[in-house]
């Protein structure tokens, strides 16, 4: 069941972290809900190292950063994505 949970939590931070970033992404559904996933690690990593990860009520800390987790490596993920691909680039004329 916890592996469900983080597919969907992947999947709703990385919807938004795509929502927040301006202009549009180019990486797959899925890769968005790997990219959210990681985000939702790196966010509770860094929430335990300022000691904010558990709190009575709901964790705002915690979550606040596991969306800023998850803007950044949607962010660089999609720059790699587009890099790998070869596509999004400019042409001259």
């Amino acid at each position: 069941m916890s592996w469900l949970w983080a597919i969907i939590v992947g999947l709703v931070l990385g919807l938004i972290a795509k929502a927040i970033l301006p202009g549009k992404q180019k990486i797959p559904l899925w890769l968005t809900v790997i990219f959210g996933m990681i985000g939702s690690v790196l966010g509770n990593w860094a929430a335990t190292g300022l000691g904010i990860n558990e709190t009575k009520g709901v964790d705002w800390g915690r979550h606040l950063l596991q969306l800023l987790g998850a803007v950044i490596v949607v962010a660089v993920g999609d720059r790699l994505w587009v890099g790998m691909r070869g596509g999004g680039g400019r042409r001259a004329a």
